[in-house]
């Protein structure tokens, strides 16, 4: 007895079952191929073998499977069975529309980006950092300990003595700042070991004509360019080419050595390394003032 696969019928003779699958059109297609079979178990092993099943397209919602996208987007859109694509950036949940999601964002100060106080985004987390950090919410407490000016950060106020800029710490600058600290920090804490150390503060370059090359005033150093001489002047007396005297506390997880106090405490304020925290970086500062004022030893910071 030889049986029609699809609808079953009994036939004595294979000819005569094969020319009812014929006239019907009653054979089992692969899904991929043009090979016909006579039965559904005949087709699935050679589909199984030689992984010919046609893809399945999933309805996003429900458990309904169509033979393509097409199929499947037209009953989802019949359906609303999309799912929401928009996300929350802080939640996990989802919107169907970025004007949904920025509403649900906007209620609950879900935004990544998002100062809640003030009511503003950025757009990355580095700009939400310097707008936490600067003057509209840390203030100016940070005052100089010889003008009563006040700073929003420790770098802000370092470089004002640094720089020479105080009005009543004239004889303060870069390098009378380095020599106290050196002496008050013989663990080399933040300060670099040195053989022999001049007064690079007092000291001036100048360039002469041999720097200009013909084209422009070069740096003997680092061959950088310049259009004048007065440019070239204010480049050789600036920080670029100075001794790194100053080091990052996280001496194995960074390494980075700086000119200047100044430039230290603003690499510890960029929270770069990630080995302290902004606020922190202020109450190191306000040791190490109080161990330059009082000529305390530097221990730990």
């Amino acid at each position: 007895m030889y049986e029609c696969g699809t609808c079953y019928l009994g036939f004595r003779y294979r000819e005569d079952c094969d020319a009812h699958m014929d006239n019907y059109d009653h054979w089992i297609e692969c899904d991929t191929c043009t090979r016909q079979f006579r039965d559904e178990r005949s087709c699935e092993q050679h589909m199984d073998a030689l992984d010919h099943w046609a893809p399945v397209f999933e309805c996003e919602t429900c458990t309904r499977t169509f033979s393509s996208q097409d199929a499947a987007n037209q009953h989802m859109n019949v359906k609303n069975h999309w799912q929401p694509t928009v996300p929350c950036e802080t939640c996990s949940q989802m919107f169907y529309t970025e004007e949904a999601a920025n509403q649900h964002m906007a209620v609950k100060g879900h935004y990544k980006n998002y100062c809640a106080e003030c009511d503003r985004t950025f757009m990355n987390e580095n700009c939400l950092r310097q707008h936490l950090n600067s003057r509209i919410h840390r203030g100016t407490d940070i005052v100089c300990p010889f003008c009563n000016a006040g700073f929003v950060t420790a770098s802000g106020v370092t470089h004002h003595v640094e720089s020479g800029s105080c009005p009543n710490a004239s004889k303060w600058n870069r390098d009378t700042i380095h020599r106290v600290i050196h002496r008050l920090d013989p663990k080399g804490i933040i300060t670099n070991k040195q053989i022999e150390r001049h007064n690079e503060q007092n000291i001036r370059y100048y360039a002469t004509d041999r720097a200009f090359n013909g084209k422009n005033w070069e740096c003997y150093l680092c061959r950088k360019g310049f259009g004048s001489m007065a440019g070239l002047n204010a480049h050789l007396n600036s920080s670029v080419h100075k001794e790194k005297i100053y080091h990052c506390l996280n001496k194995r997880g960074c390494g980075k050595e700086f000119v200047s106090l100044a430039a230290l405490f603003n690499h510890l304020e960029s929270e770069s390394c990630g080995y302290i925290r902004f606020g922190e970086v202020q109450n190191m500062h306000r040791r190490l003032n109080d161990a330059i004022m009082n000529r305390k030893m530097i221990t730990s910071l």
